[in-house]
């Protein structure tokens, strides 16, 4: 049984990344993977990374939480909306404070190099936006998806990182959010 955890980084409730939420966690369960999951707008933390790599900006429960499921996931599913070419801060905020040393990736002392603490996990990202797929990567050359999966998640040892990107949103029939909608389930159902 594959356990996967699922991260909805979307900060508004009712949201169409919220049922791409529900039907990739359909389509696991339906295959039988053992899901676990984390909306990010219910959970309780400091979204400010304050004191930075010095390490005394203690973990709140929740945050504490979320490593233990990081831990636990042989493949996390990150949804969310792409704004201003990247992700929200609150998805930014919860990466800042929950990957981190010793948790996510350790330096090595007097060393450029330093070590991967989250391999053994793949991952992949749904993310949907208003800017057509084409032009954010011919114009803006990907720069959120860029950050998210060679920056922080294959920084941190996780690997594949497969992206599946849904867009233009805002011009999208219904029809086609159906059909994104029924993607996102299939890849659930694979778990992928």
């Amino acid at each position: 049984m594959k356990k996967i955890l699922i991260i909805l980084g979307h900060p508004v409730k009712d949201t169409f990344s919220g049922q791409l939420f529900e039907n990739y966690k359909q389509g696991a369960l339906s295959s039988g993977a053992e899901v676990k999951e984390l909306i990010l707008r219910d959970l309780k933390f400091e979204l400010n990374f304050s004191s930075g790599y010095r390490g005394d900006q203690e973990l709140e429960p929740d945050l504490v939480k979320a490593q233990e499921l990081i831990t636990w996931a042989e493949h996390l599913v990150l949804i969310y909306p792409n704004w201003w070419s990247t992700f929200p801060a609150l998805l930014k905020g919860f990466i800042d404070r929950t990957f981190l040393p010793g948790f996510a990736f350790k330096y090595r002392k007097g060393s450029l190099l330093w070590d991967k603490l989250l391999t053994g996990r793949s991952a992949r990202l749904i993310i949907t936006m208003d800017t057509p797929p084409w032009y954010y990567w011919l114009v803006y050359r990907r720069p959120g998806h860029n950050a998210m999966k060679r920056g922080i998640l294959e920084f941190c040892g996780i690997r594949p990182v497969k992206i599946t990107t849904i867009g233009s949103l805002k011009i999208s029939s219904e029809q086609k959010r159906q059909q994104w909608l029924d993607k996102v389930k299939s890849l659930g159902r694979k778990m992928r």
